[in-house]
């Protein structure tokens, strides 16, 4: 029984939550659709994730899930975190963010090298090279996490490409879950065409493009305001 509810809540929060992100994606950003569409996608990444990650642990063991849902978790509180926060501020969950996603990544390495060692060459039906991937990208994360806490917090665009890059990522993440995934609810001849490869490439599509929206904006405000400072520091010497 608490199998079948978990397994409800883990799929029907994947559902809604893809619904909800791409639609947040394709929603004008700073909107009111945007947010509620953003809202959405974070509690049902929450109930996907935490689902998923339950089962894993304690019901159908299964490292690499847990690891999974755990991820997804991390990217998506991290991005509303940034979203919501003010600007140049950084708490305890930010240091909590930094050693949660050095776990992830040191958990990888170390499934990575039991997969190496293994005689089938898997780790829980998972081969090595699946963990020292995700492994490598959970420490970019956490090596985004330490500039954060260096700095004392992002401002302006930055802040939102952090919420941005975050959010989009753990979109991916669902989304390749689903397909491929799941790939055995499709028929052979549908996945026989690629068809269902189209939202991944839309979605990796649009995250560049507006990280780099944002990124050129960045450049640009800083292009214009620095020069206003050197002005404003001769004018009162």
């Amino acid at each position: 029984m608490l199998y079948k509810t978990l397994l409800m809540l883990h799929v029907s929060s994947a559902c809604v939550g893809l619904m909800a992100g791409f639609m947040a994606m394709m929603f004008r950003k700073g909107s009111g659709l945007h947010g509620a569409a953003g809202t959405i996608f974070f509690v049902s990444m929450l109930g996907m994730g935490g689902g998923g990650a339950t089962i894993a642990a304690f019901l159908r063991p299964n490292a690499g899930n847990v690891m999974g849902g755990l991820f997804v978790i991390y990217l998506v509180s991290t991005a509303w975190i940034a979203a919501k926060r003010k600007e140049w501020k950084i708490g305890v969950i930010d240091f909590g963010s930094l050693v949660f996603a050095l776990a992830i990544a040191s958990a990888h390495s170390v499934f990575g090298y039991q997969a190496v060692v293994s005689p089938t060459g898997l780790k829980d039906g998972y081969p090595p090279p699946l963990y020292f991937i995700f492994g490598s990208i959970a420490m970019l994360f956490a090596v985004s996490d330490f500039r954060l806490i260096a700095r004392g917090g992002v401002s302006g665009s930055q802040r939102i490409v952090r919420h941005l890059w975050r959010m989009s990522f753990a979109l991916l993440f669902a989304t390749a879950s689903f397909y491929p995934g799941q790939a055995r609810l499709f028929p052979k001849w549908l996945r026989a065409t690629n068809l269902l490869y189209i939202p991944h490439v839309l979605l990796i599509g649009a995250m560049f493009f507006f990280l780099y929206r944002y990124s050129v904006r960045r450049s640009v405000v800083r292009k214009n305001f620095l020069p206003v400072i050197g002005n404003l520091e001769g004018a009162t010497r």
